[in-house]
């Protein structure tokens, strides 16, 4: 049961990305920053590990430890004005019921930034937040799991388009793709940073492909980089592939 001392799941989830973005970033163990906080390494790989929740006490420390906040503003202090079962205007008005064939685990494909004939496979989580009164999105599973995203996802009805939108201290990342096809895939451009050498970080935009993951105890699809030689490779290419073939996206390239 979750007490006053502890955050929610969501939460939760929010300060472990953010504490494994640090530790990247800083190049740091998870020893270190344990014995740097002054809490037993246990602890700090069951809260990770979302095994348990993060209690304030711990989140406290470990933030004296990095010197950054890990306590990110909630979708809930966007969305607090909202109806409980209807999204803030600014995500589109959509009624909880009425979007309620958005929600479940999606496996998410877009081509890998770092090998050319690769594709990069994870899965993205889209759950309903009662606090916020908005749908959300968390990645899981990725290889670089340091820079796992979660944000809030817009519906409005005038596009006909669905966007998954990350705000971090003023950044944004943006994936924007059509409504589900026949048979659930969703297509089409995510625009992000992608990370270079040392600090640099460089504008990017590619075709992205949303599958729905299917439930009931079936295979889990292959996850992580996907290279040519993987029996998954040309299953996931046709879903890319169908981004600009079926133009649910155009890319244009400058004169």
């Amino acid at each position: 049961m979750k007490t006053d001392s502890e955050f929610s799941s969501e939460g939760s989830r929010s300060i472990a990305a953010a504490v494994r973005e640090e530790l990247a970033r800083r190049r740091i163990s998870r020893q270190t920053l344990a014995e740097k906080a002054k809490i037993s390494l246990s602890t700090l790989e069951k809260a990770l590990s979302g095994r348990r929740p993060f209690t304030v006490a711990t989140t406290i420390r470990l933030e004296e430890a990095l010197g950054t906040r890990l306590r990110r503003p909630e979708p809930a202090d966007i969305g607090a004005k909202a109806a409980a079962d209807q999204a803030p205007e600014h995500l589109g008005s959509y009624a909880r019921a009425a979007i309620a064939w958005l929600v479940g685990p999606y496996l998410t494909l877009r081509p890998s930034f770092g090998d050319a004939e690769a594709i990069f496979a994870y899965r993205t989580e889209i759950t309903w937040s009662e606090a916020a009164s908005c749908l959300v999105f968390h990645e899981q599973d990725r290889l670089d799991a340091a820079f796992n995203q979660q944000g809030w996802v817009s519906v409005p009805h005038q596009s006909g388009h669905i966007y998954l939108v990350t705000s971090r201290h003023g950044q944004y990342r943006l994936a924007m793709i059509g409504r589900p096809t026949m048979t659930g895939e969703m297509y089409g451009i995510l625009t992000t940073l992608r990370a270079g050498r040392g600090t640099q970080l460089t504008p990017i935009s590619t075709a992205i492909a949303l599958v729905p993951m299917a439930g009931g105890g079936q295979e889990e699809p292959a996850l992580g980089r996907i290279a040519p030689h993987h029996p998954s490779y040309g299953g996931y290419r046709a879903h890319l592939a169908r981004v600009t073939d079926e133009e649910f996206a155009l890319f244009k390239a400058g004169n």
